[in-house]
């Protein structure tokens, strides 16, 4: 019975583990100073508010060209292909320097 005893190992609650390795790992992180904290929350501000406009830009250009050419516009049919053929050409262009 003793030799039983001393094998036995106790084990570790997996979750009391995780949680002494997630604090653990906390403590070595790097964290940044308050005024890093503002300047990279002032950067994604800026660029989530940028973003925005672009894309509320082109939805307004497609949604604009697209109205034209439900009205059988010519000219705006000239232009959608024109911007359907620029965008396949930098899709293209794109995707041969992602393979070099």
């Amino acid at each position: 019975m003793a030799a039983d005893q001393k094998t036995k190992v106790k084990k570790d609650n997996p979750i009391v583990a995780y949680f002494r390795s997630t604090r653990a790992e906390l403590g070595r992180v790097h964290w940044p100073t308050l005024q890093q904290g503002w300047a990279m929350t002032k950067i994604v501000l800026l660029v989530t508010v940028a973003m925005a406009l672009f894309l509320g830009v082109l939805d307004f250009f497609f949604g604009w060209l697209l109205s034209n050419l439900v009205t059988r516009n010519v000219l705006f049919m000239v232009l959608g292909v024109v911007v359907v053929v620029v965008l396949l050409g930098a899709a293209y262009w794109i995707g041969r320097g992602e393979e070099a």
